[in-house]
């Protein structure tokens, strides 16, 4: 939530106080669909679309606007539409010094110069004779190998690069290439390679060597399989070794290779190895907690397997509602995977001992349970999906309409909100049915739970009475430190997302506890220490705001777990600082592989260094 920083913070708790109960007072229906322009001091309601620096929004919260509370800021009440109108229409910019890298009889390689986007681009296609596409790379590959082409014959070929948006760049320079004469009268395969050994291993990769192939005419290239699976890499010819990466840690797998040549001959399978990836989980206490996102958004596709060794706890994101956001029904399905193919995924990193959790809802899977029938469905569905998975526990991370307060719900130690009340009593009967070792976790917006202080009703500290109602089974709360406008800590001042002070007053609110609505008389109980986590985002695409590089990230961690200041604006209450501290969590897993491990890589090694 943001303030008026230069207000009194008495008249802050009275000036939110006064429109959030302004909001609860207005009608829903006073007015509907599309606003124009936002605007401060205007009543908005739930389905209303206002627009703000060129991009539309849907209002989420129904809510009194205020001059700092603009949709970018409050993602709590807006949501980005990404339908009519799209909110990216720019194109990336043309691939510049197309050229071919290589070719045989059958094919050609192509490589270019990376371009640019306003967003980001996704990756590239590659057109042929101007036809459609014949070949595409993901996001990041600047290159490819065209196949399938007819030989002694000239192609020419152009690439366009796209954004998430759908955008397409011109055309690159066109450039031609004449494929080779296909190797007369050659039927000969290549020798077997010999000798297929493991030359070095780390937890995600494992490194091979093997003796030379010969063969008639010319060895072209050798290719490394797998488990006994398609081709995971190549090499060129002469070259008799390669890294294959992207491995899962503390995992044994079995390698063959095969040599082929320039007539597209493969040889038979070298002898088999099997090489076991370096790593277990992490040293010390500390943890990293990541968001596996089940969809593509642009990030990149992981299997789920293939997570890096430096995360503790997995959350698999979202299990989502079918039937309407009231029916209670909870629904999860792979993305890009079958059921079996997931599951023992999610046994494997069981057995690595991660924590493997099914998370609810999201930004865009709103869940509300309004009664009896909808509380009964959601236990019943969601314990299916425990079952049928094995997820060691779940996460509740309810964003939009999924929680709000109604008017004349005062006490967040006794609510009485049917959506609220249900909740805790399902999560509850979840949480007994599978036992004490079942992990409950929770990540809410900074609205629901420090906006709480400012003012109480509707979205502003409404998972406040779900966090209290259970906190003796909460095993964490990785409250998100990211798309939020500025919020009033606990010194009454009001602070920044994406800064160290932000990051060390949000996180001892919860250490310290708070007065609900301002008033001392209904004091929030602080949290356990180690029950305690940041939530962050992994790189600056994977949130609209809140980006924290690793150094600032590192203060304000030093600050919190040994009080080591950092000369920020913000005094740590309790000088010494909580040692007990947990640790991290980070959106996503997807977006840190997206820009090579930087948060996992850092992060882990600097919580490595606590015991």
């Amino acid at each position: 939530m943001q303030l008026p920083g230069h207000l009194p913070r008495a008249t802050l708790i009275a000036l939110v106080a006064f429109v959030t109960l302004l909001s609860t007072l207005l009608p829903a229906t006073a007015f509907a669909a599309d606003r124009g322009a936002w605007a401060p001091n205007t009543q908005y309601t739930v389905g209303d679309i206002a627009s703000y620096g060129g991009k539309a929004y849907d209002c989420r919260q129904s809510h009194f606007s205020l001059v700092g509370w603009e949709p970018p800021n409050v993602l709590a009440l807006w949501l980005e539409r990404t339908g009519n109108p799209p909110p990216d229409t720019q194109a990336p910019s043309t691939p510049p010094s197309l050229t071919s890298t290589a070719k045989t009889f059958d094919s050609v390689s192509l490589s270019w110069g990376t371009s640019t986007d306003n967003v980001g681009v996704t990756g590239y296609e590659v057109f042929t004779n101007g036809g459609a596409a014949a070949s595409a790379s993901t996001s990041g590959a600047t290159s490819v190998t065209v196949t399938g082409l007819a030989e002694n014959t000239t192609y020419t070929f152009t690439v366009k690069a796209r954004d998430a948006a759908g955008n397409r760049s011109s055309a690159s320079t066109a450039h031609s290439v004449t494929t080779s004469p296909r190797p007369a009268n050659d039927t000969v395969a290549p020798s077997t390679p010999a000798n297929l050994a493991s030359a070095g291993v780390s937890s995600s990769s494992v490194s091979l060597s093997w003796g030379a192939s010969t063969d008639n005419v010319g060895v072209t290239g050798y290719e490394v399989f797998v488990n006994g699976g398609a081709s995971a890499s190549a090499t060129t010819a002469g070259a008799t070794s390669v890294t294959v990466t992207g491995l899962a840690a503390n995992t044994t797998y079995t390698f063959t290779v095969k040599a082929r040549d320039a007539a597209g001959n493969r040889s038979t399978a070298s002898n088999s190895i099997s090489a076991t990836t370096t790593g277990t989980q992490p040293v010390g206490n500390k943890i990293l907690v990541g968001y596996w996102h089940n969809f593509d958004n642009g990030s990149t596709n992981i299997r789920l397997r293939d997570i890096s060794a430096k995360f503790n706890v997995i959350q698999v994101a979202f299990a989502e509602p079918v039937g309407g956001a009231g029916s209670g029904n909870m629904a999860f399905t792979p993305y890009n995977s079958s059921v079996a193919d997931f599951k023992a995924d999610v046994a494997l990193l069981k057995s690595q001992g991660r924590k493997v959790l099914i998370s609810i809802g999201g930004a865009n899977g709103t869940v509300h349970l309004d009664d009896a029938g909808a509380r009964q469905n959601f236990v019943t569905t969601m314990q299916g999906l425990i079952d049928t998975y094995g997820f060691d526990g779940f996460d509740l991370d309810l964003e939009g309409s999924s929680l709000s307060l109604n008017g004349g719900d005062t006490d967040f130690r006794n609510p009485t909100t049917p959506r609220i009340s249900n909740l805790i009593q399902a999560t509850r009967q979840l949480l007994n049915q599978n036992g004490s070792g079942f992990i409950l976790t929770m990540a809410p917006e900074t609205a629901y739970v420090q906006g709480g202080m400012a003012a109480y009703g509707g979205p502003w500290g409404a998972y406040l009475p779900v966090i209290h109602a259970l906190r003796d089974r909460l095993t964490y709360l990785h409250v998100q430190h990211y798309n939020t406008g500025t919020v009033t800590a606990l010194d009454g001042r009001a602070y920044a997302q994406s800064t160290p002070d932000f990051h060390v007053a949000m996180a001892e609110m919860l250490l310290r506890g708070f007065p609900v609505g301002g008033n001392t008389s209904a004091m929030f109980p602080a949290l356990r220490p180690d029950q305690i986590l940041i939530g962050l985002p992994s790189s600056p695409q994977a949130a609209g705001g809140g980006y924290t590089t690793p150094a600032n990230v590192h203060k304000a961690l030093d600050y919190l777990l040994k009080g080591q200041s950092f000369g920020g604006t913000y005094v740590l209450r309790n000088t010494a600082g909580y040692p007990g501290f947990k640790g991290l969590m980070t959106w996503s897993i997807n977006w840190d592989k997206f820009t090579n491990f930087e948060f996992s890589n850092s992060h882990r090694a600097y919580l490595d260094t606590y015991p």
